[in-house]
């Protein structure tokens, strides 16, 4: 394993430490999206709801299959129980950060965490 480590000059070391440098300082401009305010509930491609982070509370969604449970506690959001047979979007857990969805395909049911700001749509993440 030691032995390709003494093939490296000192360039390869430099671009590697660069390449490092620029992964490091574009690391916040990742979490850019500010502070999660509220859950845009989708269900068909329309919105349904739109519900504010900062209250708790569980609310049932009528999909194309059946019930969609949503919870939300602690400015966070997640799908406890929905009738699709892959449990996908139950399996996403707590949604916190804008820009964040889960999507009940089967079901034709959607929820994205919105920001203040908003530096990308859902489909681009």
């Amino acid at each position: 394993m030691t032995a390709w480590v003494g093939l490296l000059k000192s360039g390869d070391w430099l671009v590697f430490l660069l390449g490092l440098a620029i992964c490091a300082a574009s690391l916040p401009l990742a979490w850019r999206a500010g502070i999660a305010e509220k859950a845009i509930v989708k269900r068909g491609g329309e919105i349904v709801s739109e519900l504010s982070l900062a209250r708790d509370r569980r609310i049932d969604i009528q999909g194309a299959l059946g019930v969609t449970t949503l919870v939300v506690e602690r400015r966070r959001v997640r799908v406890a129980s929905d009738p699709g047979p892959h449990q996908y979007c139950v399996r996403q857990g707590w949604l916190s950060r804008a820009g964040e969805i889960a999507i009940c395909a089967p079901n034709q049911i959607s929820v994205e965490i919105q920001g203040a700001k908003q530096p990308y749509d859902s489909l681009s993440y």
